[in-house]
């Protein structure tokens, strides 16, 4: 774990100087504010933010030269440990701008590991992190050693030789190896908890969102649950399931899953592959919008997105607009489709306005049937 957060007001481990470049994005203010949110959620003191317009990335440096030359200035100044750029960095253009900086060099894609890496508490999710890291490492080895030495707590002042990185890619490659076979022993297990709900006939119901949105915070309300709560990114990263039990109405299971985000990284979806397979199977999902924000529609399309990576476009969703508490003259309220279908519910899961109109909703979409065999209910939410 690279960032560590100082408890007690004793100060930051680290700081750094946060890059975000306009190549004139529709939405590079809120990409903006969300890197912020993101690298302040680590703990870690922002000396400043840097900005510029291009209209493309600098195949050697990913920005131009000038702006190479300011952070160097700013690096020496205020003595800053890092530079963390809102972009994916290719492998030679983070080993030129170490050269040129003189310091570690972080990308969008490393940052996200490394906070999912301090979020996850399960043994499988530290197990997903830890695949996603290594697999995301062993693209870019050798740029990995050039700074070692450099890093608190480092190895020393003599760099590895070409032996040692044909050591370190074996030794990555191994546990890569074992990490696959512990995560699909993991799989195994939730396709026989899946088959189980699914032969007694127990539908799950899957939280969706952008990180952030109050998915926690629903399901602690509709469950009864202790699931951690915080107003924090990635909060969530490992799922939890409950039964939930609603008046005339069939038993259901709800599913609290990882918060998505934009431009997600590959290698995380690979590895959360057995978690999200939750949500690609559920038979609907909640997909909870922050009311509150001004971006909620770039926000919605970048969760279908994602849906659509993992193969749950085709999930009937119903869109859940929370935190309506933080929107002036919003009540609570039903939408229904042309067909006299809820497909939208106003709430606010911090108050607790408008949650009858969400139970209403789901007893719609699951009306009662016969009941099942106890023993295999049971058996469903094992």
């Amino acid at each position: 774990m690279l960032f560590s957060h100082s408890e007690g007001g004793r100060g930051y481990d680290y700081s750094a100087i946060l890059v975000h470049i306009d190549f004139h994005e529709p939405a590079y203010h809120e990409m903006q504010a969300e890197f912020i949110e993101l690298v302040s959620s680590t703990g870690i003191e922002i000396v400043t933010v840097l900005s510029g317009k291009r209209q493309s990335p600098h195949s050697k440096y990913f920005i131009g030269r000038g702006k190479v030359d300011e952070i160097r200035v700013w690096v020496d100044a205020e003595q800053a440990d890092l530079v963390v750029f809102n972009h994916d960095l290719s492998p030679s253009q983070e080993r030129n701008l170490e050269q040129s900086l003189q310091c570690r060099v972080l990308d969008r894609t490393e940052l996200i590991l490394d906070i999912f890496s301090q979020r996850a508490r399960s043994h499988e999710g530290k197990l997903q992190v830890e695949l996603a890291q290594l697999q995301h490492l062993s693209t870019r080895l050798v740029r990995g050693w050039s700074h070692l030495e450099r890093q608190k707590g480092g190895i020393g002042l003599r760099g590895p030789g070409e032996t040692q990185l044909e050591t370190d890619r074996r030794l990555i490659g191994n546990r890569i190896r074992q990490l696959r076979k512990r995560l699909e022993r993991v799989r195994k297990q939730r396709d026989q908890g899946r088959r189980s709900r699914h032969k007694a006939r127990v539908p799950t119901v899957s939280l969706v969102g952008y990180t952030n949105a109050g998915k926690s915070t629903l399901f602690n309300r509709l469950t009864a649950a202790r699931v951690l709560v915080d107003d924090r990114l990635f909060a969530t990263l490992d799922p939890t399931l409950r039964r939930l039990r609603l008046a005339l109405t069939q038993p259901l299971i709800l599913a609290d899953t990882v918060g998505f985000i934009r431009n997600l990284p590959h290698d995380l979806v690979e590895a959360f592959r057995s978690t999200l397979e939750e949500t690609r199977d559920a038979a609907l999902l909640l997909h909870v919008i922050d009311a509150s924000s001004e971006g909620r529609c770039d926000l919605i399309a970048q969760v279908n997105k994602v849906l659509q990576t993992i193969g749950a476009e085709g999930v009937p969703q119903l869109e859940v607009y929370n935190k309506i508490d933080r929107v002036e003259g919003c009540q609570p309220r039903l939408e229904r489709d042309a067909s006299g279908r809820v497909h939208r519910v106003w709430l606010s899961a911090t108050s607790g306005e408008g949650l009858e109109l969400l139970r209403q909703a789901l007893a719609e979409y699951f009306p009662a049937k016969r009941s099942v065999d106890p023993q295999q209910e049971i058996h469903a939410y094992q």
